[in-house]
């Protein structure tokens, strides 16, 4: 535990003296949706507010972004640990309902996690090593959803139904 947490810290440090700026992880999803986006005849989103005052960002490859950068990393670190560990497996013979609900509780925390500038890593954990208040009232906040994601999980029966699903492949 010991060495997990000076890990954390000593990423976080040398995240702000490499990129400038604490960790955070979901301005990379603001980026790459607003790339998805202008691919389409419909939307600009270099007019976007959000996007005033870093217009560079949205012509830049999303190799040159820090958080990008980061995610990507998250994302290959956690399948090859999987993998090395022997922990990986792709279900894709899931119930549907596990699909449909992994989907949007995955969509409501994203969509959260930018509107409260980060999330666990960026609102709550750069936040509180800053001392900011902001990183309680996100811990707060994360407690009650876990409450709700609980409460729905066992009144959608998704423990029974992924049972089954196991239970069949």
């Amino acid at each position: 535990l010991l060495a997990g947490a000076l890990g954390l810290a000593v990423l976080n440090i040398l995240t702000l003296v490499v990129s400038g700026q604490p960790w955070g992880e979901t301005s990379a999803f603001a980026l790459w949706g607003s790339k998805l986006v202008s691919l389409t005849p419909w939307f600009d989103a270099q007019g976007w507010d959000y996007w005033r005052g870093n217009e560079g960002a949205l012509g830049s490859s999303i190799f040159t972004d820090v958080a990008s950068i980061m995610d990507i990393a998250i994302v290959l670190g956690a399948f090859g640990a999987a993998s090395v560990s022997g922990d990986f497996s792709l279900r894709l013979g899931r119930h549907p309902m596990i699909w449909l609900t992994a989907c949007a509780g995955g969509t409501l925390m994203g969509y959260g996690a930018r509107i409260a500038g980060g999330c666990n890593i960026g609102a709550y954990f750069s936040a509180g090593s800053s001392g900011s208040v902001s990183a309680w009232l996100w811990l707060m906040i994360a407690l009650a959803g876990s409450e709700v994601g609980l409460y729905l999980r066992a009144k959608l029966r998704l423990d029974q139904i992924e049972a089954q699903a196991d239970a069949t492949c």
